[in-house]
């Protein structure tokens, strides 16, 4: 009998559910081989579709960071590129765990600055986290993240200082 696309698993419903993407995302930790279908839905024309993926992707990838190894050009690419807010607070979390040369890691602290400037307070403070992430890994991005941080501590939104808050205690010496 042949498998069921998992990306139908992710259609319908409304923007404000994650619908089937903890089943999915449990589906393709049992079975690492339907990581690529789940990754092409970030690509999907159904913006449903292409949430719940990134929901899904970003919970599969907490344990498993190598399985986003072979998707990076195209996954710093969508970083820069998209403007929904669902997959760039997902992608926030995601490409910090990608092993990032420096030309790869400007890319993505550039996409993250930009995140800043967007409406939601989810991807303004996907953007701090993701940078505190990058910052964890080289210590030349640590004194302009934490002065951010600073800096959101005192005018961010709520979870911004609550976050930023939280993060420089982690980076701070």
């Amino acid at each position: 009998m042949p498998r069921k696309n998992i990306l139908t698993l992710l259609e319908g419903g409304d923007r404000r559910t994650i619908g089937r993407s903890d089943e999915v995302a449990a589906m393709v930790s049992k079975d690492p081989g339907l990581f690529p279908e789940l990754i092409a839905g970030l690509w999907s024309d159904d913006p449903l579709v292409r949430m719940r993926a990134a929901d899904a992707t970003e919970k599969v990838t907490r344990r498993n960071h190598e399985f986003l190894k072979p998707y990076k050009k195209e996954l710093l690419g969508l970083m820069a590129e998209t403007k929904q807010q669902e997959l760039r607070w997902h992608l926030a979390a995601m490409i910090p765990r990608l092993p990032l040369n420096a030309r790869e890691r400007q890319l993505a602290v550039s996409a993250m600055n930009v995140y800043l400037e967007d409406r939601s307070s989810i991807v303004k403070t996907s953007a701090l986290q993701g940078l505190a992430d990058l910052a964890q890994h080289d210590s030349s991005l640590r004194p302009k993240v934490i002065e951010l941080l600073r800096e959101s501590t005192r005018n961010g939104t709520p979870a911004m200082k609550a976050r930023s808050r939280k993060v420089l205690v982690q980076l701070s010496p």
